[in-house]
């Protein structure tokens, strides 16, 4: 595949507008199916399940088998389409959308097309500064996700040069809402930036009204996205492309830089955008053709004459507006006050994108401040060596486990971060760490003041140094007792028994 020709960032800027628009399908995490009584694989309870194990009838598409709308499903959609400041239909339907693909057994997909059960909302948007952007959303819509193809063989676990696929129909029929924006103009140079910023929002969203895991990394949540240029002073939009399935929020923000970047490059040469979808790559961080992008009238949409419209009453929704949790915005100001942090430690935490993870591990009984300081830290580290997202290596529970261990003396600092690694090796919770690798901090005093004797006789001078009251000759004992003890000593206790020694021990 020959490599796109890129032009510089900045002077893509200058010379054309970028127009943004984002599809981000949200998993639910019901207890079934959208439309059987299959378990949900996107619940996490069934995550692990064997291939083609959560499938019913109506998942495969057999003859005769008829969909059953799930109504916590519904409630969920209708809570996220408030959530997202929608008005909610009196009245929705769902239509069959046609198109044939190896994991779309029915060969049509179960959506909605002009009747959505949410439309005409907006999210306000916080960028790394503190900006306020507010994205405008033109519908939230209910419809059933697709299976899963694993591509066998070749190098690169993609379709191209794979000997055969793989059909795993567990994810057919689990519940989706589609939220889709409208064109976001005025992006400019902070295009990338608004990008990620937006799909973080809409997890966060998501995660403090229960409604999915939303992780990226697991397919919960999943980002369309949508560029296009117009050189500078033009009004009619640009042709567009439509970047597949991102699932990170670091990938969504190279994705639409790369786009920006190659479609300025091909503009620029007098060549024209082909309206396609295209596939991210996170190993090369670039996008490559993948099929041309049907219009709705290609995917021949007609009502589903198997459903009735789904109308919910007004009390209903009301009572649905009345549960919703705080705005995202008003969410952060408020943990912002109730952790103390400064606005510089805040929008640290912000812009990495794991506040849902600290306000986790704070309710699993870390402090605020341990919290922020193993995720944006070590586990913000290890994820930009590995190019992950954070949230990906640990959980919540392991963290505030770990730093419980750490407040019990059990650990100390550096200990910590070697069961860290263990824990994001896989290795188990951070008690199991310690205990297969030998980690505990060693709190026996007997062993200590052995390796201490040891090191005192071993080094007179700083003995007598010590003996002199030039205290701070201590440090060289304390590192060969640190040494000895393999690291695992608590270097206070240390430097106590190593001041009482040298005073208790013989000229």
């Amino acid at each position: 595949m020959a490599k796109d020709k890129l032009m510089d960032f900045d002077e893509a800027l200058e010379r054309f507008e970028p127009v943004l628009g984002f599809e981000v399908h949200v998993e639910l995490n019901t207890e079934t199916k959208m439309f059987s009584a299959a378990a949900n694989p996107a619940n996490s309870a069934n995550h692990e399940a064997g291939p083609n194990t959560l499938v019913a009838p109506v998942d495969m598409g057999l003859p005769g088998a008829l969909p059953v709308v799930n109504e916590t499903a519904v409630r969920y959609s209708i809570s996220l389409g408030l959530a997202l400041g929608c008005s909610i239909a009196p009245s929705s339907r769902f239509a069959r959308k046609n198109y044939f693909y190896p994991d779309l057994g029915k060969n049509y997909q179960i959506s909605q097309y002009d009747e959505p059960i949410a439309f005409e909302g907006s999210v306000d948007i916080e960028l790394a500064d503190g900006e306020i952007v507010t994205v405008p959303i033109e519908r939230a819509h209910m419809e059933e996700d697709a299976g899963k193809l694993t591509h066998v063989g070749g190098s690169t676990g993609r379709i191209q040069g794979a000997e055969y696929s793989l059909v795993d129909y567990n994810r057919a029929g689990v519940p989706l809402v589609e939220i889709v924006t409208k064109p976001i103009f005025g992006a400019e140079h902070r295009a990338p930036e608004i990008a990620k910023a937006y799909v973080a929002t809409i997890r966060d969203i998501v995660i403090s009204l229960g409604i999915s895991e939303a992780r990226m990394e697991r397919g919960n949540l999943r980002c369309d996205a949508n560029v296009s240029l117009r050189p500078r002073g033009q009004e009619k939009l640009g042709t567009r492309t439509e970047t597949k399935n991102v699932n990170s929020m670091r990938s969504v923000e190279r994705a639409v830089r790369y786009e920006i970047q190659r479609q300025a490059a091909i503009l620029a040469a007098g060549g024209t955008i082909t309206q396609e979808t295209r596939h991210w790559h996170e190993d090369t961080g670039t996008t490559s053709p993948g099929r041309p992008k049907s219009d709705a009238d290609d995917y021949r949409y007609f009502p589903e004459p198997d459903l009735l419209p789904v109308a919910p009453s007004i009390e209903l929704i009301e009572e649905l507006r009345a549960a919703l949790p705080e705005p995202p915005a008003a969410r952060r100001r408020r943990l912002k006050t109730e952790w103390g942090f400064t606005d510089l430690e805040f929008q640290d935490a912000a812009n990495s994108g794991i506040l849902p993870e600290i306000e986790a591990t704070v309710a699993a009984g870390a402090s605020p401040a341990t919290a922020r300081k193993w995720w944006t830290g070590e586990i913000a580290r290890i994820a930009k060596v590995q190019g992950r997202e954070a949230s990906e290596l640990a959980t919540p529970a392991d963290v505030a486990a770990l730093q419980a261990l750490v407040d019990a003396g059990t650990l100390t600092d550096k200990l910590a971060r070697q069961v860290l690694e263990g824990v994001i090796a896989g290795e188990g919770s951070p008690q199991e760490v310690v205990d297969a690798r030998g980690l505990a901090v060693v709190s026996d005093d007997g062993a200590l003041i052995g390796a201490i004797d040891e090191a005192l006789a071993s080094q007179p001078d700083v003995l007598a140094k010590i003996r002199d009251g030039k205290v701070q000759a201590a440090g060289a004992v304390i590192g060969a007792v640190m040494k000895a003890m393999k690291g695992q000593a608590d270097a206070a206790r240390v430097r106590e028994l190593v001041l009482e020694r040298a005073s208790a021990t013989d000229a």
